[in-house]
């Protein structure tokens, strides 16, 4: 079916930005075209519903999660804790047909058999009895759906900001028989950028570690729908293609009462998106001292330029947070204080929000 047919268009807004060398001009392009998209999607109606609800704290690579900013400084402890969420999107696609986005539902048993998360594992002893405290669970998606009366079979679309970590398997269902089983979402289909969904079929080494061994294996090619470039999903919600982080990483924009909110894993939190008005000390001085107007989330930098130009763009599209001093990037897995590393502060919280009313049965 074409994108049309889906209720769907494509959206070609940054397609361009990053044709000039030199990369200021492109920095330029990319703000220019971020602040016409912004003005335009600030105009749409907001989407039906809107929940982002937290699933799950892990423990994460403080030199990954601010990239440069402790490499000459001593860190009082190497990991922070960054909380995994789900997003649950309801919305008229461009056809008025009513429909259910699930964004970055996490199969949490599947993470962790991502190559990282085991080695961290293996680091720990005993990590059993510690699981609870160090990596607690507040919902996994099933329960997540039940908070809000949903059932599987209520459910659209899947996506997620990029694939790293990520196991579709028992959202999909499979088709071989060494790992047959149902689809837990029977008419759901996953969306994905094309060279998102290329990159986890032809890994790179420096990409293996973070995708789930097999987590497309046996995956029915119908229940996937790739494009390129952008993707309007319906009224007040898209899928921006903001390379960097990975190929085909793209992010969430929902026009939501609060304004516009983005969410990908480009960064890890506002003192990401805005370093320079960071309470974090070490923060805000590496971003006055080297100009850096972002801090990428770098467990990869498949291309660093790309990545810094994309959360420039997602945090034009938001615009200010309650805090204006902070943009309204609600990152799929924030940053956050927990017991466990006292020392690691953050200065803003994006958080769990709730717009809307949810509509049953609409199906």
């Amino acid at each position: 079916m074409s994108l049309q047919q889906l209720g769907m268009k494509a959206l070609h807004d940054f397609d361009d930005v990053r044709q000039s060398p030199l990369p200021q001009e492109r920095l330029k392009a990319a703000r220019a075209k971020a602040t016409a998209f912004r003005e335009r999607f600030m105009d749409e109606p907001c989407v039906q519903f809107y929940q982002s609800a937290d699933m799950v704290r892990v423990p994460y690579p403080t030199w990954y999660a601010y990239s440069g900013v402790y490499t000459q400084s001593t860190y009082k402890f190497p990991y922070l804790h960054i909380l995994n969420r789900i997003f649950i999107v309801q919305y008229y696609d461009l056809l008025g047909e009513l429909k259910t986005l699930l964004f970055s539902p996490s199969d949490i048993d599947a993470d962790r058999e991502t190559p990282f998360f085991k080695r961290l594992t293996d680091r720990m002893p005993n990590w059993s009895p510690l699981e609870n405290m160090v990596a607690p669970i507040t919902r996994d998606v099933t329960q997540a759906l039940k908070e809000v009366n949903l059932k599987p079979e209520d459910i659209d679309y899947i996506s997620y900001d990029h694939l790293h970590t990520q196991d579709v398997r028992q959202w999909l269902g499979t088709t071989t028989d060494s790992t047959d089983r149902p689809a837990y979402f029977p008419n759901a289909k996953l969306l994905v950028h094309e060279k998102e969904w290329q990159s986890v079929q032809g890994l790179l080494p420096v990409q293996a570690e973070w995708y789930c061994p097999n987590g497309i294996d046996g995956v029915d090619p119908d229940k996937v729908i790739t494009f390129t470039s952008s993707l309007q999903l319906g009224k007040g919600l898209a899928l921006v293609h903001t390379p960097g982080h990975t190929e085909g990483n793209h992010s969430l924009v929902a026009r939501v009462p609060d304004g516009i909110r983005v969410t990908s894993e480009n960064g890890v939190g506002v003192d990401a998106y805005a370093p320079m008005n960071s309470s974090v000390k070490a923060i805000r001085r590496y971003a006055k001292d080297t100009g850096m107007e972002v801090i990428l989330n770098g467990n990869t930098l498949e291309d660093s330029t790309d990545q810094y130009i994309s959360m420039i763009i997602e945090k034009t599209i938001a615009g200010p947070s309650k805090n204006p001093d902070f943009p309204n990037c609600a990152s799929s897995s924030e940053a956050t204080p927990y017991w466990l590393i006292p020392s690691h502060k953050v200065s803003y919280l994006i958080g769990e929000a709730t717009f809307g009313s949810l509509i049953k049965d609409h199906a």
